[in-house]
């Protein structure tokens, strides 16, 4: 595709993201080994499509990558990791139905793309070079230009796709004539919101209520099987501190990797930006003005933050004073870089044109090249070694425990303890569904527990912080609870079943009193509710404390001033009638038809590519073309 940019100047592609990698990974990645290799194992493989695979390890990264943007709690983990192989299975069957039907993606296609989405890579009409394009994708886009122009064939492969799949797809006059009546007509209703938890104090319990109410639902009181476990962990943090590291090691150690304790030369400074992209000569003339009072303002005293909030355009550095961090050379657009490496510190730029736009930056530190000394790495490589060394010790603490185990006939948790000095301990009652972070997390940690046998130890078991050993305490059996036990629980469900009950009752009743003709409002005061009013709203609409109007199906028929029939939300309850009806204004709808048109298109055309995404999966499956690893999505999707 460059050679249609930049004909014969661009030699080899620049993937920035793998030296983002590399420093995001740190100097311990010196001191601590790693396996290497790149090749996928058929247990790291999740999926195949038509013989290729996707990875567990292109899963994860997809999923660290997320996660480098935004926290995700560890509950949803397992649904975004569900989600990111859906879509990468997706992204390979849609390559193979490309091929069949014959779509591809010329250099010009593609080029003509990212003209769109990064215009700043051409000058007045000419390419700026690999270099500087590469810099601009990873400021843009944090990708590196391999991964970047393959996310952008794809999507110019799918809009191919989806072009053909929605090729037949129409919208008839009637369709635009009863969406513009969706979308215009509107209502406005009086309600009154009947909540079940506000009556529940209401209700009174009796023994005999109480008793009656178990009898019927004794199948909601069953106790499952609860185990209490005995364990003892083999933990590398707990190790660790009992490490004693010789000093003549940590010198062998940072003398060794010396070179990755050289922090090269580098500077911090915060900037305002004055975009220019698109602009008249006329406006680039008065951006330049504005640039030289800012600049002149900088040097005479004024706070540069309170410049960057007052005049600054990239929304990114804006609410941080205008502070783009530390960075060295080779990191920033080369008319950034000289001025910064330039000016002294605490100094204030002249004027700086880019291709981008204009800027005046401030250079709050700097740093000279040079190696950090023995005292200022040593926590690093104390914490490094002591934890290579700590989880090399947990592991051979664990094959040992394991060949005594091994060797046994009557193992004793307690004197594999005493063995090993290490501590028993104890969980409480645990079902199969409670949750035992004592244990740490582990995909068959649960399963192991609820497997052993009265008087079995496990073999160690690798949870994330270390080993467990286990060992069954106690089992009590899955039964039938009795009131005495679950009375509790019991008390709070028939609190609960009671107060829905009273709630469509009061429903009931405020409904048919206002049908047969009493004041809406009174009614409900006397009842102890509190009539609202709503907005105008569509049919798409939402009533504020009560749902979305598609709750209300009744609503758009019934005469001005009716009361409709109780409507049911899930769990409270809801007595309206109609206030006001408004009918569209046809007088709107010449305005309004060509942006209907197009939304209403819009909407089949994606209908028509969902469900071509799902015949197209179906027929992958029925050809042996797409095919899952059970064992991999499982620990991939699973829960923790």
């Amino acid at each position: 595709m460059l050679k249609s940019m930049e004909r014969n100047k661009l030699g080899t592609r620049i993937v920035l993201g793998v030296f983002v990698g590399m420093i995001g990974v740190g100097m311990l990645l010196y001191l601590v080994p790693n396996s290497g290799g790149t090749s996928a194992s058929s247990a790291d493989v999740v999926a195949t499509v038509a013989g290729e695979p996707i990875t567990r390890t292109a899963v994860q990264q997809q999923l660290q990558r997320i996660q480098q943007g935004q926290q995700i709690p560890a509950a949803l983990a397992p649904l975004y990791a569900q989600q990111i192989i859906e879509q990468l299975v997706f992204e390979k069957e849609l390559e193979v139905e490309a091929q069949r039907l014959g779509v591809s993606v010329s250099d010009a296609e593609l080029a003509d793309r990212i003209k769109l989405l990064l215009p700043t890579a051409y000058e007045n009409g000419q390419f700026v070079g690999s270099a500087q394009y590469a810099v601009q994708v990873n400021q843009r886009f944090q990708l590196g230009v391999e991964e970047f122009e393959e996310l952008v064939r794809q999507s110019l492969v799918q809009e191919k796709v989806g072009a053909l799949v929605s090729a037949g797809v129409t919208v008839s006059p009637d369709e635009i004539s009863a969406e513009f009546r969706r979308k215009n007509e509107k209502i406005k209703i009086d309600y009154a919101v009947i909540h079940p938890d506000a009556l529940e104090s209401q209700v009174q319990v009796t023994d005999a209520d109480l008793n009656g109410y178990y009898d019927k639902n004794k199948t909601k009181y069953l106790v499952p099987e609860q185990r209490v476990v005995r364990y003892l962990s083999i933990d590398p943090a707990q190790l660790a501190a009992k490490i004693n590291i010789p000093q003549a090691e940590l010198e062998s150690t940072y003398n060794q990797h010396l070179d990755s304790f050289k922090v090269p030369e580098r500077v911090q400074f915060s900037q305002i930006l004055f975009k220019t992209i698109g602009k008249t000569d006329a406006e680039m003339a008065e951006i330049r003005k504005k640039a030289a009072d800012v600049e002149a303002q900088a040097k005479k005293g004024a706070k540069f933050e309170d410049l960057v909030k007052k005049y600054s355009e990239d929304p990114s550095t804006k609410d941080k004073g205008g502070d783009m961090g530390w960075i060295v050379r080779g990191q920033a657009m080369p008319e950034l870089e000289k001025a910064a490496f330039s000016v002294p510190k605490g100094e204030v730029s002249d004027v700086i044109t880019t291709q981008i736009g204009i800027y005046v930056i401030k250079v709050t530190d700097k740093e000279q090249a040079h190696t950090k000394t023995l005292a200022e790495v040593m926590p690093i490589i104390q914490g490094a070694l002591s934890k290579q060394k700590s989880e090399t010790m947990a592991n051979d603490l664990a094959q040992k425990i394991g060949d005594e185990l091994r060797k046994t006939s009557k193992p004793s948790l307690d004197a594999i303890a005493k063995q090993y000095d290490l501590t028993v301990e104890e969980t409480r009652p645990l079902g199969i569904t409670d949750s035992a972070p004592e244990l740490g997390t582990a995909p068959d940690i649960k399963e192991t527990v609820f497997r052993l046998r009265m008087g079995d130890v496990s073999q160690p078991v690798r949870t994330d912080r270390g080993f467990v050993v286990l060992a069954v305490k106690n089992i009590s059996p899955a039964h039938q609870g009795t009131l005495a036990e679950m009375h509790d629980r019991v008390v709070a469900d028939y609190r609960h079943d009671k107060s829905v009950e009273l709630a469509r009752q009061r429903a009931a009743d405020l409904a048919k009193r206002a049908q047969s003709g009493e004041d809406f409002a009174k009614t409900a005061k006397s009842l102890g509710l509190d009539m609202k009013t709503s907005d105008q709203v569509a049919r798409d609409g939402s009533i504020t404390g009560a749902g979305t109007v598609k709750q209300y199906p009744g609503a758009f028929t019934l005469p001005v001033g009716k009361t409709g029939d109780p409507v049911f939300l899930g769990s409270d309850w809801v007595v309206y009638r109609v206030a006001d009806h408004q009918q569209p204004n046809q007088a709107d709808f010449d305005k309004q038809k060509k942006d209907i048109e197009t939304g209403l298109l819009d909407a089949k055309r994606q209908l028509a590519f969902e469900s071509f995404k799902s015949a197209l999966e179906a027929q992958m499956k029925r050809e042996g073309k797409l095919n899952y690893n059970a064992d991999a999505m499982k620990q991939l999707t699973r829960p923790s």
